[in-house]
């Protein structure tokens, strides 16, 4: 049944949790206020990028609508008087800086339409609850027995996926829970596989997979109907909200959290391994655990949206998982998000920031032991453990189970096969990506060690050094001089030896050095050693 308009030729998926970066180029001053320049770039790619200008008054909007957060946002304060100087100017130019740094850094922040509207108009202006309204609108019509509730606004973290309560005419008092969801960059099954496959997930059996009540998908999007937990899910529980409340409202800022106690962190999480190697013995992709894709229903935990990488959609820990060349594939990404939630799980909240080297004070050591297996420096640059390893390690190898309920999901062979070549895209597009983060990363170190003081100092030396003359050398002292006495001496013995050897000359050369005896020697006759021989020898 396809209950959508068809694809748009050449539609371009965008993968929403790839950062938004903001960088205040500069400002101008109109009549009456300032404009910023702001120049915004998707991931880390300098052609991905376009600027927007905003006025503070925009950044003022923007900032009333995120304090539902109750996260404390350092927005620049107003200033009515003066506000055109410019030194305020730069100040707050400085000021906003920050403010969209701390935004777009946030991990639920950066991933909320209010910011990617905020810097994105172009391709986050769409009202989404109205679109998804309209389509699940026409797929009652071609099955008259749903009637929406109400729609439940904004309690999933996904832009694109909406929430409707909904009910069975026939079964008036139950309510179920309809989503609806764009298709995702990962999409890489075909419409034809995708549609088998979705029909497959009500027969699913699993004690710890949450049932499917209905599944079906277009050429555009999905829509998934399963009954709604009143209890709402893990992250509600150990957050101690509402699961009605809207996603930021709940998360961003709990004002009451409790971690769970040992018994069910062990009971927990040896179930959620067990459906997790499920998945990977039949090769069915899953990729999407966390805190809010997690019910617990009498003591068992049970895992939601296993539909979302068949859909294509990116996991809610990418903007982690791309930093680390090791997680590269749906296995490793499943054990990777397990280490947060048992984070979470422990401690009643996420990490501040991954990798997680050192750990909050707490009476579980077994617990600490797995999450630095996992979520340590060294675990995600070398690798971590398999989900097998994982349940042999002493916090859960010795939890019984006591579900002997039969596990059934038959997966036809070509279908499996079709699976595996998705699997195998999706993971490639994952490594393409890790590969230019990495590359991004280098020259970016290199740049800050270029544009570094010490290596500045380093670089005048070394240019001083060329430009300055090589040392003088000082030239090996003359041979002593003769003196007067000696010179005369030895010319006198010059001549003398001249003369002899020219007695047989002819005559012009005899007069020649006749005439050098007159001009010379009356110079000199005085100090003609004893030794020399005298004019009438010769």
């Amino acid at each position: 049944m396809a209950f959508l308009e068809k694809q748009s030729p050449g539609r371009v998926l965008l993968d929403d949790t790839v950062a938004l970066t903001a960088l205040i180029e500069a400002s101008q001053n109109l009549q009456s206020h300032t404009e910023y320049i702001i120049r915004v770039q998707r991931g880390v790619c300098t052609e991905n990028s376009w600027q927007v200008i905003k006025r503070y008054s925009d950044f003022d909007m923007l900032n009333s609508s995120l304090l539902v957060s109750g996260v404390s946002l350092p927005l620049p304060p107003k200033k009515l008087l003066g506000n055109m100087d410019r030194e305020f100017i730069a100040e707050r130019q400085r000021g906003l800086q920050v403010y969209l740094d701390f935004i777009t850094q946030h991990h639920i922040l950066a991933t909320c339409q209010l910011v990617k509207k905020f810097l994105d108009t172009n391709n986050y202006s769409a009202n989404y609850t109205e679109i998804a309204l309209q389509q699940v609108s026409m797929f009652f019509r071609s099955d008259p027995k749903w009637e929406v509730v109400e729609p439940l606004k904004d309690i999933g973290w996904r832009i694109r996926k909406k929430y409707f309560l909904i009910k069975n005419k026939e079964q008036p008092k139950e309510r179920q829970v309809l989503s609806w969801v764009d298709l995702g960059p990962d999409k890489f099954l075909s419409d034809k596989d995708l549609q088998s496959t979705m029909k497959l997930l009500p027969s699913l059996t699993n004690p710890y997979i949450y049932p499917v009540t209905f599944a079906n998908t277009s050429e555009l999007s999905a829509l998934v109907i399963r009954m709604f937990q009143e209890k709402g899910t893990l992250r509600d529980l150990i957050c101690k909200v509402k699961p009605k409340e809207a996603f930021m409202r709940k998360y961003c800022s709990p004002k009451k959290i409790q971690g769970l106690e040992l018994q069910q962190i062990r009971m927990y999480g040896r179930q959620i391994l067990e459906v997790l190697r499920f998945f990977h013995d039949k090769g069915f992709p899953y990729g999407h655990l966390h805190a809010s894709n997690i019910v617990i229903e009498d003591n068992t935990c049970k895992v939601l949206d296993i539909e979302n990488s068949l859909l294509g959609l990116p996991s809610y820990y990418r903007p982690y998982i791309t930093q680390f060349r090791k997680i590269n594939t749906t296995e490793s990404i499943d054990v990777y998000s397990f280490g947060h939630l048992l984070y979470e799980m422990t401690y009643g909240r996420p990490p501040d920031a991954v990798p997680v080297d050192q750990y909050p004070a707490v009476t579980y050591t077994s617990v600490v032991s797995v999450l630095q297996s996992i979520l340590s420096t060294d675990a995600c640059k070398t690798g971590m453990p398999t989900v097998a390893q994982l349940l042999q390690t002493p916090l859960f190898s010795d939890v019984l189970l006591f579900h002997s309920e039969k596990l059934q999901f038959k997966i036809p062979t070509k279908l499996r096969d079709a699976l595996k070549s998705a699997k195998e895209c999706m993971e490639k597009r994952l490594q393409e990506e890790q590969k230019t983060n990495q590359q991004h990363r280098r020259l970016t170190r290199a740049q800050s060690h270029h544009g570094s003081e010490e290596e500045k100092r380093r670089r005048k030396i070394l240019a001083r050094k060329v430009q300055e003359p090589a040392p003088h050398r000082p030239l090996p002292p003359p041979p002593p001089l003769l003196t007067l006495q000696e010179l005369h001496h030895l010319l006198l013995l010059l001549l003398y030896h001249l003369q002899v050897i020219t007695l047989a000359s002819p005559t012009p050369l005899r007069i020649l050095l006749s005439l050098g005896q007159v001009l010379l020697l009356p110079t000199v006759w005085g100090v003609v050693p004893s030794s020399a021989p005298s004019r009438h020898s010769v």
